[in-house]
């Protein structure tokens, strides 16, 4: 990944972190590592504890989707799923938390890098 990439999905994390907060979530970690990869955010949203997968594109970019939000394959869903299960195991899920759940938020820039485009899909898979 070339570091103008990570760049850009680092943006896409933090306008996704800022949202999710003004909208009134708590941000529980961010960028949480295990061997699988690398869960973005993980959120409480009321009693349900929401493990957010962010994805960034460029509008008119030729790779990938239009619409990077669904870039999440089937793959990705099942790696996102046991990385969820090695946080569930560290013992840091809140005492409160009713449920989970599987969010992905797609951030589209502008050719300028603005951001033209921001999609939330809430119980993605």
């Amino acid at each position: 990944m070339t570091v103008a990439r990570q760049r850009l999905g680092r943006r896409a994390e933090d306008l996704a972190a800022a949202r999710l907060e003004a909208a009134g979530w708590s941000i529980l970690e961010r960028n949480f590592r295990t061997r699988a990869g690398e869960l973005d955010l993980i959120a409480r949203n009321r009693d349900t504890v929401v493990f957010v997968e962010v994805k960034a594109g460029r509008l008119g970019a030729r790779r990938g989707p239009e619409r990077p939000a669904l870039a999440v394959g089937r793959r990705k869903q099942l790696q996102i799923r046991r990385m969820a299960r090695a946080w569930i195991g560290t013992g840091a899920t809140p005492i409160a938390a009713d449920g989970y759940r599987f969010d992905v938020i797609g951030v589209s820039y502008d050719a300028a890098g603005g951001v033209a485009a921001y999609e939330h899909l809430r119980a993605a898979f």
